[in-house]
């Protein structure tokens, strides 16, 4: 199938000209199916961000190859307004065959203004478009529609009634999906011209996923109550006070087909939760039972069950989107909490569907990883999806508002089933925070001093190959990076080894009139990980335990009251894993995790992989040519046979997507 890909894959040909400069003005080369094209055709592709770091990545990996004979096709991508190259070195422009590509060019008849909004993994669903439908010369507000209809599947039109609008609002925000806000302005515009939804908050509801479902959240309740009346006498004697926060329709139509399927899924995801009822025990007993808190070992045994067979179905495969892999970690993330919850109540059927599914998924994740995770580490900033795109993200905010401050609290080791009981223990002491939920890609191998590291440099791990092995250099490569945004060094505050004891300078630093961004190292996760014992559900148990002590919250409302933006994120997940026995290699590995070794040279590391054929030998994307890591198998761990331990540094799920979640106060 021909797609808009194939005008830009045809210009590389392997051998034409070993050097290739791009001008990109649209970040078309940074598309995940691009880069994966650009990579098979045997191309290494490199960003020109600023002039130090390529150079430095240019010198150390490619000259010196060329220099030694060997050869390589390097493409080198600006993404500048305009289509040009000057901005490049001489000596580039020079040795380098030139091309450009833009959108403009691939849409001729589509607004360029609204086409260059769209996320670059929706344009597969446009060109379609345009090929099947071949729309004459379209102006802004046609290009929206054309877009709405094709990419997203919105029909303004065609939404004529409550049950339609909920339709569309839960498709879209049940996938996570991101609409350009001038789309969603024009679909609000358009429903506005009837007044049939005059009572409808929907700047809030078709933009805001969180207050979205908070909005269905608070009239599930009214709706049980309005089911349940159906059995008595129709009538309900007193109207119940209803609190409700988000304003709008009292009562929504649940119960409309288009409606009901989507209800199963957003209780056994954790995206709704279950109330509490008078009259639960006819109510469980019928299509709205998943949203009726009866017993709750019941009630979680019956969640699992659903999650799991939503999960067999939905592994993403091995061509799909980094966004899949996100959406299905959520739920993975819920299974795992679920099923330690109540381990001792699982039936030996489901056990075996979940070891089972666990093994499916660790095949396809690393399956997608060797065909995909390369190109995620140029792809823009915004919105973040590797943990060293967070400094740009937040450097973005502040360049749109001159007045914002920013924290990035970085829990080490915080795995994202960890985060949903740190939400929950949160959420129970402060009702009025509210969470904003994404995910992003922690570095491969997973480890601190790689992951945590480019979190806060703002870099891959190449442009550190000095202090790789150490987080002793983060103060200084988190001030450079707020150096280079024209930030002084008393607006920038780096602090670590929190998570106990008084807060008194947390309260210093941030004190300082100037201060405007705080990068913030949370340890106590990854404490209790290296000394855990008791396995997954030990570390929920004290994750939790130690999410309910005051620490976290009053941290947070330091924050808040400050006037902080507060994102928070970890550098690595981690699993429970078995031991499958420790190399015996000397003094030869750099580093000996318990997930993975590093070694200086291929030699070494193949030698080891011998004695252990399962393990994975990883590249070196984006890290330092002499860093090559040796990852231990799926669910495995380099400690003697048969020990369990819970540990980092592999490609698991719940290693490398870990959460990254703003936190703000309700009508903050």
């Amino acid at each position: 199938m021909s797609s808009w890909r194939d005008q830009i894959l045809k210009e590389f040909t392997p051998k034409v000209a070993r050097l290739t400069l791009v001008a990109d003005p649209d970040g078309l080369l940074l598309e995940e199916g691009i880069l994966e094209g650009v990579r098979e055709r045997g191309f290494e592709l490199i960003p020109f961000e600023d002039h130090i770091a390529f150079r430095y990545a240019y010198e150390s990996k490619f000259r010196s190859r060329w220099d030694r004979g060997e050869h390589m096709d390097l493409v080198v991508v600006l993404r500048s307004q305009a289509s040009d190259l000057s901005g490049l070195p001489y000596d580039l422009l020079q040795a380098g065959r030139r091309l450009s590509f833009n959108l403009g060019d691939i849409f001729p008849n589509l607004s360029y203004p609204v086409v260059t909004a769209l996320d670059r993994g929706d344009l597969d669903a446009l060109y379609e478009a345009q090929k099947r439908h071949a729309p004459g010369q379209l102006g802004d507000n046609a290009t929206k529609e054309f877009v709405l209809r094709h990419v997203f599947e919105i029909a303004p039109e065609l939404v004529k009634q409550p049950s339609d609008l909920l339709r569309v609002l839960l498709r879209r925000h049940y996938r996570g999906q991101r609409i350009p806000a001038d789309l969603d302005g024009r679909f609000i515009q358009l429903l506005r011209q009837s007044n049939v939804f005059d009572d409808w908050p929907l700047e809030t509801l078709v933009a805001d996923r969180e207050a979205f479902f908070a909005f269905l959240q608070e009239r599930w309740p009214i709706f049980l109550d309005r089911e349940a009346a159906k059995g008595t006498s129709g009538v309900r004697e007193d109207e119940k006070p209803y609190g409700l926060s988000i304003e709008g329709p009292i009562e929504l139509p649940f119960d409309h087909h288009d409606i009901r399927v989507y209800i199963d899924n957003l209780f056994v995801e954790g995206l709704l939760h279950s109330v509490p009822h008078e009259h639960a025990d006819t109510l469980s007993k019928t299509w709205v039972g998943i949203g009726v808190r009866t017993a709750p070992i019941e009630d979680r045994s019956r969640r699992l069950g659903k999650l799991i067979d939503s999960l067999e179905a939905s592994i993403p495969a091995e061509d799909a989107k980094h966004t899949d892999w996100f959406h299905f970690a959520r739920g993975w993330a819920e299974a795992i909490l679920l099923a330690n919850d109540q381990a001792e109540a699982i039936s030996e059927p489901t056990d075996t569907r979940i070891k089972n599914l666990q093994a499916q998924v660790d095949a396809g994740f690393a399956a997608w990883l060797f065909k995909r995770y390369a190109g995620l580490v140029n792809l823009p900033p915004v919105p973040p999806v590797m943990l060293h795109h967070l400094p740009r993200f937040l450097a973005r905010q502040m360049g749109e508002d001159r007045t914002a401050k920013i924290a990035l609290i970085v829990v080490d080791g915080l795995a994202l089933d960890q985060w949903l009981v740190v939400r929950q223990a949160l959420a129970t002491k402060q009702p009025g925070l509210r969470f904003r939920e994404q995910a992003v890609f922690a570095w491969i191998p997973s480890l601190t001093s790689v992951s945590r590291q480019a979190t806060f440099a703002g870099k891959a791990p190449i442009f550190f190959p000095n202090s790789i092995q150490t987080t002793d250099k983060e103060p200084a490569l988190w001030a450079q990076f707020w150096a280079d945004q024209g930030l002084m060094p008393n607006e920038v505050v780096y602090l670590k080894g929190l998570g106990d004891g008084g807060l008194e300078n947390v309260s210093e630093a941030l004190s300082h009139p100037k201060a405007r961004v705080a990068g913030l190292v949370v340890d106590k996760v990854d404490k209790i990980m290296h000394g855990m014992e008791m396995g997954t559900a030990g570390m929920h148990n004290q994750v939790g335990q130690w999410a309910k002590q005051p620490y976290l919250n009053t941290l947070l409302d330091l924050l808040l009251d400050r006037g902080f933006r507060i994102f928070l994120t970890s550098d690595h997940g981690n699993l429970e894993a078995e031991g499958c026995g420790r190399p015996s290699e000397g003094a030869v590995a750099d580093l000996r995790g318990e997930r993975v070794r590093i070694y200086p040279d291929a030699a070494l590391r193949g030698k080891v992989k011998e004695r252990f054929p399962d393990a994975l030998e990883w590249g070196t994307v984006g890290l330092p040519e002499d860093y090559l890591a040796l990852l231990a198998p799926a669910r495995r761990a380099f400690v003697q046979e048969k020990q369990r331990a819970v540990s980092h540094g592999g490609v698991s799920v719940e290693e490398l997507i870990v959460p990254l979640i703003q936190i703000e106060r309700r009508g903050g």
